[in-house]
């Protein structure tokens, strides 16, 4: 088990191998996954304060590469697979939008896409 801090909503423990965006959502905060864990949108980025996220596979280095004024740490939640404590500002939640719902549940597996 990996212990995952979302700055300033809390702390909880996550299985290694498990993709961020899912662990966030069951640890109860609402974090936003629009397109179903694909990246394809940027709704769950996050923001890596500390502890290592792993490379980028091609397709979130695409997706983001798209975006600009995305701060060196930013990465789509529902990409990484955590591996070891993150340290991250999860910077979408349903609850500051006034979008019905955050999104299809994502996958367990990354995607080969």
């Amino acid at each position: 088990m990996a212990q995952i801090e979302a700055v300033g909503i809390k702390t909880f423990e996550a299985r290694e191998g498990t993709k961020l965006v899912l662990a966030i959502e069951d640890a109860g905060i609402d974090i936003l996954h629009r397109c179903g864990g694909n990246a394809r949108c940027t709704t769950c980025r996050v923001e890596v304060v500390e502890g290592d996220a792993g490379e980028m596979n091609a397709r979130e280095r695409e997706r983001l590469a798209r975006e600009q004024e995305l701060g060196p740490n930013t990465r789509l939640s529902c990409q990484v697979l955590i591996q070891g404590p993150l340290k991250v500002q999860v910077l979408r939640r349903l609850s500051e939008t006034d979008m019905s719902d955050a999104g299809p549940r994502p996958d367990e597996a990354l995607s080969a896409e």
